[in-house]
C-alpha cells in the first residue's frame, strides 16, 4: 500500500513520511485510523505487539451484560471495543454486540444498520455468525422488509444445511417459517416448520422444543385453526414455565391469551395475560409492554369492562406511538377492534386509518388487506356505501397481488 493510499483526510501522505522517518508521533485518533486501514491496532503500531486480549475480554464481558439485561453498561464496552477495535474482526463483533442491544431496545433500524456493517466485515457465510443472523433477519422482518428477511433466512438454512448441523438447520427452519408466516406464504411455512418438528424430537433442550410449539401455533393461528393454535401454544407455556427465561414465557403468555380470544374465551384469555404481565413488567422495553397489554384491553373489552378497557386502551395508543412504523401499524390495527367492541367506531376508524397510512409503504401487504376490509366493514354500517366499495376494492386487489407474488 502506498503512502498516498493510506492517506486520508487529516493525514496527508507527505505526515505518513515524517510519521515512517520518525519526525512526527500521531495523535491517538490518527494511530486508530491508520490501524484500521491496515487491519491491526493501535497498540501494534505504536509498540510493536497487540495489547493481550484487552478487546476480546471486553467483547465476551459486553455479551454477558447484554444477556444479564445490562443495556447501558454493554454499550459502553461494545463503544469502547469499536473506537480502538485492531483487526477487522473485532470490530464487527462490536458492530454486532451494538446491533443485538439496539433490536432489544426496539430499534430495528439502528440495528439493521449496524448488523449490515458488521456482515460487511466478516465477510463470511451469514450462519456462521448465526445470532447475528438471526437478530438482522427478525429486525428486517419487524420494519416490513420480509423479502430481505426471508433472502436472508434462506441463505443460512442452505449453508448450515450444506454443513449437516442439524441444531442451526432448526433454528433458521424456524426464523424462515415465522418470516413465510409473516408473508402469508403458509404452505411453504408448513412445509418448513413440519420439517423442523420432526429433526426437534432428538432435542431435549426446552427452549429448542418450546420455540417448535410455539411456531406451529403461529402457524395455526394464522390458517384459522385456534383449536390446534392454542393446544400447541400451551405445550410451549408449559415447558417455558420450568425454565428461567422469564421473557419467553412472557410471550408464550401473551400468544395464548390471543389465541383464547379468538376462540371466544375472554375471562380465560384476561387470566392468562395477568398471570403472565410480571414476567415481562421488569424485562421487555415499553413497546413490548404496550403490545402485550393489548391483549388485555382486547380482553377487558370483550367482557363488557368499557371504562377499564378505554382507559388502558388510550394508554396504550400513547406508548404505540414510539414503535418502528410497521410494528405500530399493526398495533393500531388490532387497537381499532378494541374500540371497536367498546362501540366507539369512530376512533376505530381513525386507527384503522392510520395503520393504513403507516402500512402502505410495504405494500402490499396482508395487514394492510386485513385493514382495508375494516374499513370498508365500518364505513358500511356508516351507509357509506362508495366508500366501502373502494375499500373492499383495494382490499381485494391486495389480495390477489399478495396471491400472485406467493406463486412466483
Amino acid at each position: 500500500m502506498s503512502q498516498r493510499q493510506l492517506a486520508f483526510p487529516g493525514c496527508s501522505p507527505a505526515y505518513i513520511s515524517r510519521v515512517e522517518s520518525g519526525d512526527r508521533i500521531p495523535s491517538l485518533q490518527i494511530l486508530r485510523e491508520l490501524g484500521r486501514r491496515l487491519d491491526v491496532s493501535e497498540d501494534y503500531l505504536a509498540v510493536g505487539r497487540e495489547r493481550e486480549g484487552a478487546s476480546r475480554e471486553e467483547l465476551h464481558e459486553a455479551e454477558v451484560l447484554l444477556r444479564l439485561d445490562e443495556p447501558d453498561e454493554a454499550k459502553r464496552l461494545y463503544d469502547e471495543t469499536l473506537a480502538r477495535a485492531g483487526s477487522s474482526s473485532e470490530r464487527a463483533d462490536a458492530l454486532a454486540g451494538l446491533g443485538q442491544l439496539a433490536f432489544q431496545q426496539g430499534d430495528p433500524r439502528t440495528a439493521i444498520d449496524h448488523l449490515e456493517e458488521a456482515f460487511d466485515l466478516y465477510k463470511a457465510e451469514e450462519a456462521n455468525h448465526p445470532a447475528a443472523a438471526d437478530t438482522l433477519g427478525r429486525a428486517y422482518a419487524m420494519v416490513g422488509e420480509l423479502e430481505s428477511a426471508i433472502a436472508l433466512f434462506e441463505r443460512c438454512l442452505g449453508q448450515v444445511e450444506g454443513r449437516g448441523d442439524q441444531l442451526e438447520i432448526l433454528r433458521f427452519s424456524v426464523l424462515l417459517g415465522y418470516a413465510l408466516i409473516d408473508a402469508g406464504n403458509f404452505g411453504r411455512a408448513e412445509e418448513l416448520l413440519g420439517h423442523a418438528l420432526a429433526i426437534g424430537k432428538d432435542f431435549t433442550d426446552p427452549i429448542i422444543r418450546a420455540r417448535l410449539y410455539w411456531s406451529q401455533s403461529r402457524l395455526h393461528a394464522e390458517r384459522s385453526d385456534s383449536d390446534t393454535a392454542a393446544r400447541y401454544a400451551r405445550r410451549a407455556l408449559s415447558i417455558l414455565e420450568l425454565t428461567e427465561n422469564t421473557h419467553y414465557t412472557a410471550r408464550a403468555h401473551q400468544l395464548l391469551a390471543h389465541i383464547e380470544l379468538d376462540r371466544g374465551h375472554a375471562e380465560e384469555a384476561l387470566r392468562i395475560v395477568q398471570e403472565g404481565w410480571p414476567l415481562l413488567e421488569g424485562t421487555g422495553n415499553a413497546v413490548e409492554r404496550a403490545q402485550y397489554r393489548l391483549e388485555e384491553a382486547r380482553a377487558l373489552a370483550k367482557l363488557g369492562r368499557r371504562e377499564e378497557a378505554a382507559a388502558l386502551a388510550m394508554q396504550i395508543s400513547g406508548l404505540i406511538a414510539t414503535a418502528h412504523p410497521e410494528d405500530a401499524a399493526r398495533s393500531y390495527s388490532v387497537l381499532a377492534g378494541v374500540f371497536e367492541d367498546l362501540g366507539d367506531a369512530s376512533r376505530a376508524r381513525e386507527l384503522y386509518e392510520l395503520a393504513a397510512d403507516m402500512l402502505q409503504e410495504h405494500n402490499p401487504s396482508r395487514y394492510l388487506a386485513y385493514v382495508y376490509t375494516r374499513l370498508a366493514e365500518l364505513a358500511e354500517a356508516d351507509g357509506r356505501k362508495d366508500v366501502a366499495f373502494e375499500y373492499l376494492k383495494k382490499a381485494v386487489g391486495m389480495q390477489q397481488e399478495i396471491g400472485q407474488r406467493d406463486r412466483v
